[in-house]
């Protein structure tokens, strides 16, 4: 019809613009497709890092050490014989093995509803040691003088009612250095000031003669 547009038709060619158009359309569609954010580029040289694993230690520690005694019940009453109203000897102690990296074994007795008095200090125990026989202590070890003045054990004997004591067993990393004879506080506080790889408790009572 008279005012529309030529078309292309059979025997005619497209305008050139327009195929320049398309083919610059299909190019930019093409490098698209190439990368849509998906694919992981490899990291240029100083972007490149390296992690370091710490090395793991193959030794385990045991979670816990269990001190524990025929004479003393976990919260029970003392046995008579370790106290002044018996043989007043010192209990048989067992407790599980310590820690490899133990050097010294020390054990510390206090009334603790006097004060903290010191009622035993053994120190330098061998590391692989598990327990104390009654009323002995193994050659090399060393006892302080108690707060009641003698030398080594001095067994519950509270004037007025009853008094819990604790028993403590440490896994020392270091010497005490505990002295023999040494004055049972000073001693007892150097073997608790020193550190320690672990501990356990045990906890009685006794009460007073009558």
């Amino acid at each position: 019809m008279p005012g529309d547009a030529p078309t292309a038709g059979p025997g005619r060619r497209a305008p050139v613009g327009r195929l320049v158009a398309a083919l610059a359309t299909v190019a930019l569609l093409g490098a698209g497709c190439g990368d849509d954010g998906r694919e992981l580029r490899p990291p240029s040289p100083d972007q490149t890092t390296s992690t370091t694993v710490p090395a793991q230690s193959t030794t385990a520690l045991p979670d816990q050490m269990v001190l524990s005694s025929p004479a003393i019940p976990q919260g029970g009453e003392i046995g008579i014989d370790h106290t002044c109203r018996g043989l007043d000897v010192s209990p048989p102690l067992t407790w599980t093995p310590p820690p490899e990296t133990t050097v010294e074994l020390a054990v510390v007795v206090r009334d603790v509803d006097a004060g903290g008095l010191v009622h035993w200090v053994v120190a330098g125990l061998p590391p692989g040691a598990t327990g104390l026989e009654q009323g002995a202590v193994p050659p090399g070890a060393v006892e302080a003088t108690n707060d009641l003045g003698g030398l080594g054990w001095s067994g519950p004997c509270p004037e007025v009612g009853a008094h819990t004591y604790e028993v403590r067993v440490y896994a020392l990393a270091q010497p005490s250095g505990v002295a023999p004879g040494q004055p049972g506080s000073e001693a007892a506080a150097q073997v608790e000031s020193t550190p320690a790889v672990m501990s356990a408790v045990l906890s009685g009572w006794a009460a007073a003669p009558g």
